[in-house]
C-alpha cells in the first residue's frame, strides 16, 4: 500500500495530488514535482530562473527533511524548463545542493508550466537507505500527516 503526505514545511496543495509517496516500507519515494512557490504558495523571482531555482531545491529539501531523508537521498531528477539554455546556465545552483556521486536526471524544455510565471518544476525520486527504523516509514511522520492510498 503507498501513502502520501503533504509536509507543512512547504506551500500546500492546491489540487488533487499529494507532496510524496511512500512506498513499501518507506525505501522509495516519489515525490510531486516542485515549483517556485513559497510556503504561502506566492511565486518566487518572477523571470528570474536562478531564483525560481534555488525555491524549487528549497521545496524539494523541505520535503526530504519532513520524511527524515536529505538530498543526498535523491536517485533521480527530472526538470522540466521552459527556457533550457537559462536552466543549463544555473548549474552552479544544482551543484551547490547535489555532491558526487550526483542522481541521474533528464532536462526537458517544455512551451510552459501551469502557470506561464513558472520556468522551472523538478520531480524527484529518492531512496532512503535502511536505517534504525528497520525499514518502515519516519517515525516522525503522524497518522495526520500521512493518508493512505487504497
Amino acid at each position: 500500500m503507498a501513502e502520501s503526505f503533504d509536509p507543512p514545511d512547504i506551500w500546500a496543495p492546491f489540487g488533487a495530488f499529494s507532496m510524496a509517496v511512500i512506498q513499501g516500507p518507506g525505501q522509495i519515494v516519489w515525490l510531486k514535482g516542485q515549483v517556485a512557490l513559497d510556503k504561502a504558495g506566492k511565486l518566487v523571482g518572477p523571470g528570474d530562473m536562478r531564483a525560481q531555482l534555488r525555491q524549487v531545491l528549497e521545496n524539494l529539501k523541505a520535503v526530504l527533511a519532513n520524511l527524515g531523508g536529505e538530498m543526498a537521498d535523491m536517485i533521480s531528477l527530472t526538470h522540466y524548463t521552459t527556457d533550457l539554455d537559462r536552466f543549463m546556465a544555473a548549474g552552479d545552483i544544482r551543484r551547490g545542493y547535489f555532491s558526487p556521486p550526483y542522481p541521474v536526471t533528464t532536462t526537458v524544455q517544455v512551451a510552459r508550466l501551469y502557470d506561464p510565471a513558472l520556468l522551472i518544476e523538478i520531480a524527484g525520486w529518492p531512496r532512503f537507505p535502511r536505517r534504525a527504523s528497520a525499514g518502515r516509514p519516519p517515525s516522525h511522520i503522524t497518522t495526520d500527516a500521512v493518508v493512505a492510498r487504497r
